[in-house]
């Protein structure tokens, strides 16, 4: 068997501390319309899912977080790789859900978050376009939380945030909403992130709750090397770092470098391309 990734707990559930991404899976690559329509190309059948989230999985990567209900053929991809490898995928599911304070969009959210819980989703973390709507600033509040929160407990999943914004982090803690993690954006450029990174990162030390953080390699704009040194480094234990790759050599690669990240070793990497022969030798 080959080593497997550490682990962590949120909301009583044992996790990898290593998640699984999907924007490099569905399509959202952060970096432009073909790219965006690239990676579409590329997995465009459940098929062409399964040999990633089986390379995952060999290292005991098993927790997958995604908006999976714009994927079905995801989702059917992680039924099929349970079954071949014997071993559950936890799904993370972030769903964009109307938040409106009316009788209608109430009912609208339950039969979003239902049908989280129909594709076995096992969180349920409200995608950040949907719970910032409820952020005031001046109450430092996220009102009506409770409501989709409960929903969640309902359904038989475990709530969490999608908290791009930082403060949502400092204002759950602060009233005690029913949430178990948040996600996070943390990386070593700053990419997306809505105020510095040390005080992002004096916010995730100082969470009640397990931190996802996400980004780590800024959409690729950074290396791996660099983006997850830097994030394996910049957290707790107890935290996660959500990883995506566009394929399974890129999986291995990122796991053998976030293994020596953990260790505090340099990680086992072949050496880049260069037509340079010379200088390939030092990297190119």
């Amino acid at each position: 068997m080959e080593k497997q990734f550490p682990r962590t707990t949120v909301g009583g559930v044992s996790l990898s501390r290593m998640l699984m991404g999907s924007n490099w899976l569905l399509g959202y690559s952060h970096t432009s319309v073909s790219a965006d329509e690239m990676i579409k190309r590329r997995y465009d059948s459940a098929e062409k899912f399964k040999p990633v989230l089986e390379t995952y999985l060999k290292y005991g990567v098993d927790t997958l977080m995604a908006p999976f209900g714009n994927s079905p053929e995801l989702v059917r991809a992680v039924k099929d790789t349970e079954q071949k490898m014997g071993r559950e995928i936890i799904m993370i599911d972030t769903p964009i859900m109307n938040v409106s304070d009316s009788a209608e969009a109430r009912k609208e959210a339950e039969t979003t978050i239902k049908e989280a819980a129909a594709r076995d989703s096992k969180f349920c973390l409200i995608h950040h376009s949907s719970c910032e709507q409820l952020v005031n600033k001046n109450l430092s509040q996220i009102v009506r939380l409770d409501d989709y929160t409960k929903m969640i407990r309902d359904a038989g999943m475990v709530p969490g945030l999608s908290a791009h914004m930082p403060e949502m982090i400092v204002y759950s803690d602060l009233n005690g909403y029913d949430v178990e993690t948040y996600i996070q954006i943390f990386n070593c450029m700053g990419f997306m992130m809505q105020v510095e990174i040390e005080t992002v990162g004096s916010i995730i030390q100082n969470a009640k709750k397990p931190v996802m953080t996400i980004k780590p390699m800024a959409a690729g704009r950074c290396s791996p090397y660099v983006g997850l040194t830097f994030s394996w480094n910049a957290i707790r234990e107890r935290d996660m770092v959500t990883v995506g790759a566009f394929s399974a050599d890129e999986v291995e690669e990122d796991i053998e470098i976030s293994f020596a990240a953990l260790e505090h070793r340099f990680p086992d990497l072949e050496k880049r391309s260069s037509p340079n022969t010379q200088q390939a030798a030092f990297g190119g």
